[in-house]
């Protein structure tokens, strides 16, 4: 930490060097670029790594192959096409989609960069669109640009991967040892959320962890305590451990309204809601079930509001929430949706509708 200095010993030193300090003009006075003499910036903590902002480098660029090669008067309907698909997923940078052309044949070459705002947008267009079947000849394989480079350095020759040190993880659940047997809860107040001890027969709680700009919409704990869950603008983040709460997993979902887990804590789902380009059309929802361990989407549901709208309690643009109930015990097995005059019913090893 920086040394710091009295106001006394300021004027002490002024006077000692002659210097009168009210003729000071200390809006003249400026830091040398890039030195901050070791005194850290009240909003430092909204550039720190961990923020869910807007990321630079080529991690929010993906390559799709694999598209149809086709002449100069077809260029704009593909670019339409490949454009409908991957700006349903996120947010495409202005002129963030090129698909090069041969210019001795003045055709597409078969594949195109897309750049999105964020490296989470990117991944998730990756594990989306990997596999899609645009037509019977074109079958889309996706990569992140990064990934390319990668692959471009690979050795010729093989060699075993290194074997690091197995290191164990937090407790998660450290919070079950107290000796007090207390339950901790948390606030959230303007841009501070806290996370304290209950202890009944204190007059005063006992903090735990406090964060500044922690989410920007609101917190949630998991059914079993295990996660602290916050929402932004790119999507949803779990954090936990004993005293320091830790980012643990990301789920890349914008504009996320909405989060609910399984009761076994397998599974996160998250809710957004568009509005129509036809003020007289519906809400457009989007529902991802993210794995929470390892942020994978394991399955999706998008749809208007009205398919949404039969079930729950409550819930935004007329969606009820929640939209699934589970079922299986610990493992989360199952889960159901009600819609208008039916039930359906899913099972989570393969994510497909069970067959009655």
């Amino acid at each position: 930490m920086a040394d710091t200095i009295s106001m006394e010993d300021i004027r002490a030193t002024a006077g000692s060097l002659g210097i009168d300090l009210s003729s000071v003009d200390w809006d003249s006075i400026h830091l040398p670029p890039g030195e901050d003499f070791g005194i850290k910036s009240d909003d430092e903590d909204l550039y720190e790594e961990d923020s869910m902002e807007f990321e630079g480098g080529f991690g929010n660029i993906i390559v799709v192959d694999n598209l149809p090669v086709v002449p100069k008067e077809k260029f704009e309907k593909l670019e339409g096409v490949v454009r409908k698909i991957y700006s349903q997923i996120g947010v495409i940078k202005e002129n963030g989609l090129w698909m090069p052309v041969d210019p001795s044949t003045q055709k597409t070459l078969g594949y195109c960069f897309i750049e999105y705002n964020t490296p989470q947008e990117a991944e998730l267009a990756k594990e989306k669109t990997n596999g899609y079947k645009l037509d019977r000849a074109h079958v889309f394989a996706v990569n992140m640009f990064d990934e390319i480079e990668k692959f471009m350095k690979v050795p010729d020759e093989w060699a075993p991967p290194e074997t690091k040190p197995y290191t164990s993880g937090e407790n998660l659940q450290h919070w079950l040892t107290d000796e007090k047997a207390r339950d901790q809860f948390v606030i959230r107040a303007g841009s501070v959320t806290e996370v304290l001890w209950n202890d009944a027969r204190q007059l005063k709680a006992d903090p735990v962890y406090k964060r500044d700009y922690w989410t920007e919409s609101f917190v949630q704990w998991s059914p079993l305590g295990t996660y602290l869950a916050t929402v932004h603008r790119q999507g949803a983040a779990v954090w936990g451990g004993a005293s320091t709460f830790n980012r643990l997993m990301r789920y890349a979902h914008l504009q996320v309204k909405l989060i609910d887990f399984s009761p076994g804590e397998r599974f996160l789902v998250t809710y957004s809601s568009h509005e129509p380009s036809n003020p007289r059309d519906t809400h457009r929802v989007v529902l991802n079930i993210f794995d929470v361990r390892t942020g994978k989407v394991m399955r999706d549901f998008k749809g208007s509001a009205d398919e949404f709208a039969v079930g729950g309690t409550g819930g935004f643009a007329g969606v009820s929430w929640p939209v699934f109930r589970w079922g299986g015990g610990k493992d989360d097995k199952y889960f159901a949706r009600i819609g208008k005059n039916v039930i359906s019913v899913y099972e989570t090893e393969t994510f497909a509708l069970i067959e009655t």
